[in-house]
């Protein structure tokens, strides 16, 4: 079997998004495999933001695969990869794996990444050939989100001037880089924004920006319908930084509600443990967890002076 891998067209999407929930769906099992992730999106948007950093698989002129790399700057990571269940156990993830780490090699990224499922060695076998290697469980959580008191509001980036934005992608950086030298989440907040995907909250004291994070929310989302999902929020790490933690979860919360939207989801790397026992404090649970990758084998942010929330799926 000869497979090419090349950049994924747009004209592919539909196909690559149908490979995408038929493989998941039939690995964990659904009665109907293309129902996986239900009206959530994930092909699309992240093949607009990047599309020499989305590849193919393909044979005898047929699309069997996909896999779109992410880049957060410095930090980097590439999903869902995805193969047609006819073409399992015959390597084409590895070549789709390979594709990706040429990306990170040509953005010079410093660490690597991936969230796959903690239960299955097959999976961690397999990214284990290419330099990652397994680190802390990441739980994707949920929280049903209830009117109770006033929520603070923050700022809401689609509502900022244009002096504004600059200002505040600025600060992001400034803040992200103070986590991780050269983590960028700028391009995230923008793509959403420009792609209509949701919205990013801020919140800002007297020293700066204190906290954001970057939300998708409803159907053709990475959230999918009555959710808001947190793709990356994070805050000012030293004193007081769990107390702006819990202010950046207020503000999401409050977004969710203002949104009419019921439920909260964010991810959470267990390596960051006082984020996460709050998170739990406050009656976020598990809905899946997975596993974090890294490559090469060091914490980047995922450490416990980190208040972050993020999700590499």
């Amino acid at each position: 079997m000869n497979v090419s891998i090349r950049l994924l067209q747009s004209h592919e999407l539909a196909d690559a998004d149908y490979i995408f929930r038929l493989a998941f769906g039939t690995f964990v099992g659904l009665p109907e495999p293309t129902q996986f992730a239900g009206d959530a999106a994930y092909i699309q948007h992240r093949w607009q933001t990047d599309p020499k950093a989305a590849f193919a698989a393909e044979v005898d002129g047929k699309l069997i695969g996909s896999n779109i790399v992410i880049n957060w700057g410095s930090f980097g990571y590439f999903g869902p990869l995805s193969v047609h269940p006819d073409f399992w156990q015959q390597k084409v993830g590895q070549q789709l794996i390979e594709a990706a780490i040429a990306c990170f090699t040509q953005w010079e990224t410093r660490l690597a990444g991936l969230y796959t499922f903690a239960n299955s060695p097959k999976h961690h076998a397999l990214y284990q050939k290419f330099g990652f290697n397994l680190r802390f469980l990441t739980p994707i959580m949920a929280k049903s989100v209830q009117p109770s008191v006033l929520l603070p509001q923050g700022m809401r980036y689609s509502l900022l001037s244009e002096n504004e934005r600059a200002e505040s992608l600025k600060a992001s950086y400034q803040l992200t880089d103070s986590i991780y030298e050269g983590l960028d989440l700028t391009r995230e907040i923008q793509t959403v924004q420009q792609q209509a995907l949701g919205d990013t909250v801020l919140f800002w004291d007297d020293i700066g920006l204190a906290g954001f994070a970057v939300c998708h929310y409803g159907a053709g989302t990475e959230a999918g319908s009555n959710t808001c999902f947190v793709k990356f929020g994070v805050v000012r790490s030293g004193t007081d930084a769990g107390q702006r933690f819990e202010q950046l979860l207020d503000l999401c919360e409050n977004l969710t509600l203002t949104l009419g939207m019921s439920t909260l989801v964010a991810g959470v790397n267990t390596s960051r443990d006082e984020a996460y026992r709050r998170m739990i404090a406050r009656g976020f649970r598990s809905d899946h967890i997975g596993v974090a990758m890294h490559r090469p084998n060091e914490p980047g942010y995922n450490r416990p002076d980190v208040f972050a929330l993020d999700d590499w799926r």
